[in-house]
């Protein structure tokens, strides 16, 4: 599972874009990037940008209108958790029977769903496969 985060803890990066599906190949960009830079290998910074992709996938439908997705990533030695949101009036419960969820569930080291004060958030972590063989 990824970490618990304090309301009021303050991700490393924040990004945030229209909730619209054609901004989904930025937030995966941007997990690219920040996964390179912790020395993640090739094969885990693709599992890492599917990842975040269908974590959007189960997101986006449930936004309102004119909303913002976000994207929290927070950076540690070897580990990267990536939380993405939109809020929304009318928000089922996590579909965790969903493909997005089995591919996501399966990519990430780690993954949740909440719902809460009309927010869908979903998160994934993913250690270094790096840091991983030195230990």
């Amino acid at each position: 599972m990824p970490p618990t985060r304090t309301p009021d803890e303050r991700a490393d990066v924040e990004l945030r874009v229209p909730a619209d599906s054609v901004y989904v190949s930025v937030l995966r960009t941007t997990t690219a990037s920040l996964s390179a830079r912790l020395d993640f290998t090739i094969d885990d910074i693709e599992d890492l940008r599917i990842a975040v992709g269908e974590a959007c996938a189960m997101v986006l439908p449930e936004a309102d209108p004119g909303t913002d997705l976000v994207a929290e990533y927070f950076l540690g030695a070897g580990r990267l958790t990536v939380r993405v949101s939109v809020s929304g009036s009318d928000i089922g419960t996590p579909d965790y029977d969903s493909f997005a969820w089995q591919v996501l569930d399966t990519l990430a080291g780690g993954a949740a769903a909440e719902v809460a004060d009309g927010r869908f958030v979903v998160s994934l972590s993913m250690e270094s496969e790096t840091l991983s063989s030195r230990l």
